[in-house]
């Protein structure tokens, strides 16, 4: 087959960049359609892309870790072992435009010469010597632009010249215009990613005389931030890039605390009743599982709570669809159990533990983590007793709970002392008011504290 350009995908209107997470295949290397050739990070999950038909990589470009914008050039693929022309196809390719810009709908005339204008006549193009190692296209270009390639470093292979070498030594020099802590004194003909020049503005880092690792010699994000590694009285400091992901919760989270009224209700509930009733059930599950059962019941019984928020409208769920935090290396995700009302407690139990093992391998489909009407955050396991968390948009509400730790009650007249957990219900309040959400703590106390029902 001829060669084919292999590109960073869309998925999603906001999608503007991806990260390559990790190559499957090797140059060169033959694979069968359906297999997966490359991990691509977005915002919110890694993808599997599989091949469409068999072939191979001619040229495998963009490296693993590194971020690209969508549409541009990850590979070539190719069908013999060593397919000719693959310079000139990469220095040929032109990523597509899938930006979206409503002026585009209505495009600047480009100034058109005057039909009695006369022309300038066309230089003769220079003539290169044919011992020169230089591509077709690369000759063809220099010859029309009369320039002296003897002095020309090539970056193909053998030192050839490629026509992308006579592009970048045409372009003139640009000098940075940003002020500032981020005026930038870096070589604007570097071979550089553009993920490279915007850390090296961002780092204030020159990219004079750095030794690209990247293919044909290009200056990758990692050979910024190898040069950004300092050492201080604290010891090591290492400047590290946010993933997508990070970069997507660091988003949604300040638009939430941002723009979402938050108030906090908080309550403290006995739950030596609920340990006793854990252990003696024929199934084991865990606390974390009998928390999603009494939520889920609590939001039937306070429809108020079970809602999202879209604007000026409150979309109000009859069944609910918990969202359950899970810490990933990677960052937080938040798998939905759907119907978890509806769900015995086995069911709830075998769910929770599938979602959360795909979270964090990282195997999560994207309808599976859209959506949930509300979120139950669980800190207990890591022994933290109290915290507020932040509305997950466009949720109404989230649950945070603390560990369980012994302290004095009163029981009927009598000071006990007897596990406690400290619950803080987080609610936005557009859509929920106080009295809902005490209304709600009360059901969930309950189910805790009588959880015969559950």
């Amino acid at each position: 087959m001829p060669l084919k350009a292999f590109t960073m995908p869309k998925w999603g209107i906001e999608m503007s960049e991806g990260l390559v997470g990790e190559w499957m295949v090797v140059e060169r290397q033959k694979f069968a359609r359906g297999d997966v050739l490359a991990l691509i990070e977005t915002d919110k999950i890694t993808n599997e892309i599989e091949a469409e038909a068999d072939g191979r990589f001619a040229r495998i470009i963009a490296a693993a870790g590194e971020t690209v914008p969508v549409g541009a050039l990850l590979g070539v693929l190719g069908e013999a072992e060593d397919d000719p022309g693959v310079d000139e196809f990469i220095a040929a390719f032109r990523p597509a435009d899938t930006s979206f810009n409503p002026a585009d709908d209505d495009p600047v005339p480009s100034a058109m010469p005057l039909a009695d204008e006369p022309k300038p006549p066309s230089p003769e193009p220079a003539t290169i010597p044919d011992d020169v190692s230089i591509s077709p296209a690369a000759r063809a270009r220099a010859g029309e632009a009369r320039l002296d390639v003897t002095g020309l470093s090539g970056t193909g292979r053998g030192g050839r010249i490629m026509l992308m070498d006579v592009d970048q030594h045409m372009r003139p020099e640009t000098p940075s215009n940003l002020k500032g802590a981020f005026e930038l004194r870096c070589d604007g003909m570097a071979f550089a990613s553009p993920m490279a020049r915007r850390l090296a503005i961002q780092l204030g880092v020159s990219l004079d005389g750095i030794k690209g690792t990247g293919p044909r010699g290009r200056i990758c994000k990692d050979d910024v931030l190898s040069l950004t590694r300092q050492t201080s009285p604290l010891g090591a400091i290492a400047v590290v890039t946010m993933t997508p992901m990070r970069r997507m919760i660091a988003r949604r989270l300040t638009e939430s605390k941002q723009q979402i009224p938050h108030f906090y209700v908080r309550r403290r509930v006995r739950v030596d009743r609920l340990l006793a009733y854990r252990l003696s059930l024929e199934r084991k599950v865990s606390v974390n599982d009998l928390l999603i059962r009494a939520t889920a019941l609590a939001l039937i019984e306070v429809p108020a709570l079970n809602v999202q928020v879209h604007g000026h409208e409150i979309h109000q769920f009859s069944n609910a669809d918990i969202a359950v935090a899970v810490a990933t290396q990677k960052g937080l995700l938040t798998p939905v159990l759907r119907g978890a009302d509806t769900l015995a407690l086995g069911e709830i139990s075998d769910r929770t533990a599938d979602l959360a093992e795909r979270a964090k391998a990282g195997k999560l489909k994207q309808d599976e983590i859209d959506g949930g009407s509300f979120t139950l955050s669980n800190l207990g396991p890591f022994g933290v007793e109290q915290f507020d968390a932040i509305i997950n948009p466009p949720q109404g509400a989230i649950l945070a709970v603390g560990a369980a730790r012994s302290e004095p009650i009163d029981d009927l007249g009598a000071i006990r002392i007897v596990p406690v957990l400290h619950l803080s219900l987080s609610c936005d309040h557009r859509a929920i008011d106080g009295a809902d959400a005490a209304r709600f703590l009360a059901v969930l106390a309950g189910h805790l504290e009588g959880p015969d029902k559950l």
